[in-house]
């Protein structure tokens, strides 16, 4: 198990502290890493570290200080005043430290070390017996035994006792089964004072009685005074002292229920940021609209200065940004011009690497890795003044798609290793939505391709028709954002217009293309593509916003009057979309060429419009329509007057 996770971080943090303190010529950066560390683990109290990795910690320590008894002297300063938090979460609270020591093992087991299994017996009121049982394959070292006779002392320190008495009477570095330590100390002095009241008591009010039946009168007048005199003295020192020793540990309790609490805040916040990125994603469909909710959720929620998104390519060559929180505006436009290449195997910067290799990173000190950047990720970081980020790959079904990154430039919070296991929670799920987005989006290309073909296929059928239906489509989407309609009523009606037409493809060609006037019975056969529009519509399964479809198209000859075809719908009756398409259809088939006629000029088709309002056409409609191809004209011709075209 040498590469188990069995030690909790909160200890090597005690070594460091130690070390900074009294070994200031350690190089600490060279120390970790050649122990496979990095100080944003040892600062985590949440990471653990390997027995492999402790080993070579001790080991590369033991070289550098030649103090044999460093581990025992690690263990001793967790009860110095710089590195009192551990203490302090577990044992301060107590009164005393009997009751610490009973509850030594429910502290240290999984708390600090999984090595090993920590058992307290109380022989005393001053002494226990603690046994270590090594847990079935782990392999511990002797220092890691003298460090915890250390902290056995640390213990005591804590609540000003001296140093206590360690016995270890049998230890599995020299043939036991079990490390065994009998541990004593001296009384607290609330403790003495208490025994000292109640011994003193007792004696006096002996003596007290005594002198009573030699001498009743001197024993009134001031033996009992004495004495009463005496033991009240005693208490009132005796309660002092066990006050002071309450209060104490009522200033501990405070400070680890306000940790405590703090600790319920980050996780309660962390659940919210899960639920809300999981809510406002499963509401949109666009990729733009996800990562724009995602950055809010961040921002709103998370303690990050700052974070940005950037999704790979669809070649996979390049990471682009795609969405951030917390960036000035020129720093923006400078996210937006940078990109990452992927395609380079030379490629070393961390965002590279950590999409290429799917693995998170949390960078203390840019500084530290400089010399692993290439010249644009030091550019990079230069120009956006991060010197503390964390990276983490978006991964979907094995693929990588991007990466997320945040940093803390404001906030004095260091970035720790919870940071990056709550962002690597976070990540799967933007991953999802980013894999449902893109699928989404192309199976939306593909519909609009097979929409374009299918409307194509019927105007292909005439030169002189080819393309009628786009340009509908172009003019019936101009006329809804005029309008300000819903974008999911723009794209209903955008199909609806695309497929307008698609019953032609039962009428003959002889009718189509014929160059005079339609005798009656040839134009009740073109009328006829209206229902066959419909039928022929409703055999698809269009669903969600598409249901309307073969209602609108198929209605798009209908009339405000109710002169039109194929059901002689009149005004309200008419669906919106089909009222918009006839207006589209009429001007487009005017200003076009046809076999028995030359295009009409655009402001006798107005004219035309116009005359038709209220009758044929809804007269917002046809306004909002000529305002619309207006507006389009003037900025085609490079001027936004209007005045071109009479009124």
């Amino acid at each position: 198990m040498t590469d188990a996770p069995l030690y909790n971080s909160r200890i090597t943090d005690t070594y460091i502290k130690l070390i900074k303190n009294k070994y200031s010529f350690v190089n600490i950066t060279e120390l970790l890493d050649y122990a496979g560390m990095s100080p944003y683990e040892v600062a985590d109290q949440g990471h653990w570290f390997t027995q492999e990795q402790v080993n070579r910690f001790h080991e590369r320590l033991l070289k550098l200080t030649g103090n044999e008894n460093l581990a025992r002297e690690a263990g001793r300063y967790a009860a110095s005043p710089d590195a009192i938090g551990m203490m302090r979460q577990y044992f301060l609270g107590l009164v005393g430290p009997a009751r610490a020591y009973e509850m030594i093992g429910k502290a240290t087991n999984n708390n600090f070390v999984r090595s090993s299994v920590y058992t307290s017996r109380k022989l005393a009121a001053n002494k226990v017996e603690i046994t270590v049982t090594p847990r079935p394959g782990t392999k511990e070292q002797p220092f890691q035994c003298q460090n915890r006779i250390g902290f056995f002392e640390a213990v005591a320190a804590a609540f000003d006792v001296k140093l206590p008495r360690i016995e270890h009477t049998e230890c599995m570095f020299q043939g036991g089964q079990v490390c065994r330590y009998i541990v004593s100390w001296e009384k607290s002095s609330h403790t003495f004072w208490e025994y000292t009241r109640n011994y003193a008591a007792f004696f006096l009010s002996l003596l007290t009685t005594a002198s009573i039946v030699v001498s009743p009168h001197q024993g009134l007048e001031r033996v009992l005074p004495a004495s009463a005199l005496a033991v009240l003295l005693l208490s009132v020192i005796a309660l002092h002292s066990e006050k002071k020793a309450l209060l104490a540990g009522q200033l501990n309790l405070k400070d680890l229920s306000d940790n405590l609490f703090k600790q319920l805040e980050i996780n309660y916040n962390n659940a919210l940021v899960t639920n809300d990125i999981g809510q406002v994603i499963s509401k949109q469909t666009r990729l733009h609209d996800i990562l724009d909710n995602v950055v809010q959720v961040l921002e709103k929620r998370l303690d990050y200065s700052r974070g940005l998104i950037l999704l790979a390519n669809p070649e996979k060559t390049k990471l682009v940004f795609h969405a951030g929180f917390g960036y000035f505006d020129e720093q923006l436009s400078f996210l937006s011009k940078t990109t990452f290449q992927l395609d380079r195997p030379e490629a070393k910067g961390v965002f590279v690497v950590s999409f290429r290799e799917q693995r998170p990173f949390l960078v203390g000190d840019i500084n530290e890795i400089g010399g692993n950047l290439s010249g644009k990720s030091q550019n990079f970081a230069k120009q956006l003044l991060s010197q503390t980020f964390i990276c983490c790959p978006i991964i979907c079904e094995g693929e990588s798609l991007g990466i997320i990154a945040v940093d803390n430039l404001k906030s004095k919070r260091p970035l720790v290793q919870s940071d990056v296991t709550l962002l690597m929670s976070i990540a799967p799920v933007i991953g999802i939505a980013i894999y449902n987005a893109n699928l989404h989006e192309a199976k939306s290309t593909q519909f609009s391709s097979f929409l374009k073909v299918m409307a194509a296929s019927i105007d292909a059928r005439d030169p002189l028709t080819a393309g009628h239906s786009e340009k509908v489509t172009e003019y019936c989407e101009e006329i809804c954002h005029e309008l300000g309609l819903a974008e999911d009523e723009v794209e209903m009606i955008r199909v609806a217009a695309l497929l307008h037409d698609y019953g032609k493809i039962g009428v003959p060609d002889a009718i189509l293309k014929k160059n005079g006037r339609l005798s009656d019975l040839e134009y009740e056969i073109v009328k006829t593509h209206c229902h066959k529009t419909r039928d022929i519509l409703e055999q698809v399964n269009f669903e969600g916003i598409y249901r309307q479809v073969p209602e609108i198209a198929g209605a798009h000859h209908e009339k405000i009057d109710g002169t039109g075809y194929p059901k002689g719908l009149k005004g309200k009756d008419i669906p919106l979309g089909a009222k918009i398409i006839a207006v589209a259809d009429f001007f487009e088939a005017v200003t076009s060429q046809r076999h028995y006629r030359d295009p009409m000029q655009m402001d006798e088709a107005f004219r035309l419009l116009r005359e038709g309002s209220g009758s044929h056409f809804e007269r917002h409609i046809v306004e909002a329509f000529i305002n619309c191809r207006k507006h389009a004209l003037a900025e085609e011709s490079g001027t936004r007057a209007v005045q071109p075209f009479s009124a």
